[in-house]
Order: structure tokens, then sequence, then C-alpha cells
């Protein structure tokens, strides 16, 4: 499997979980303190880029779970090698 198929298999799997699921996997592999850095970093990106391209409030809503779906795709990517 390659790391594109890797990715595209995870984020199929990811939008098909149910909330409960997502936190559980959060809590195992991410923890609380990434999770509020991808959420300040995001907020700081989308206010910082804001003046230049305006964002919708769902792109802002949403940019934290990119980092995070990034992040856990490497990790995924670690632990297959």
């Amino acid at each position: 499997m390659t790391v594109r198929e890797l990715a595209e298999e995870f984020t199929d799997l990811w939008n098909e979980l149910e909330v409960d699921r997502i936190n559980e996997m959060l809590a195992k592999n991410v923890g609380m303190d990434l999770l509020e850095f991808f959420v300040a970093y995001a907020e700081r990106f989308a206010d910082e880029q804001s003046s230049r391209h305006p964002m919708s409030d769902e792109l802002r809503r949403r940019l934290p779970n990119l980092l995070v779906i990034g992040y856990l795709i490497r990790l995924l990517e670690e632990r297959v090698k």
C-alpha cells in the first residue's frame, strides 16, 4: 500500500466514524495538549489569512480537523513501516 492509498483509506474511515470513536482515537493517539495546539494554530492561521483571503466559518471550524487528520496519517505511516 502506498502512502497515498493509506491516507485515502484513513480519511474514508475517518468520515464514517461516530464522534465517540473519533474521541477515543484522539485520546489514545493525540492528547489534549496537542489538540489545543492545533486549535490555537488554526485560529492564528485563519486570522492572519482572513485579511487577504476571507474564510467561511465552516472552513475556520474545520481547519483544526485537517491538522489532526494529517498528524494521525503521519502516525499511521510510522507505525506501518
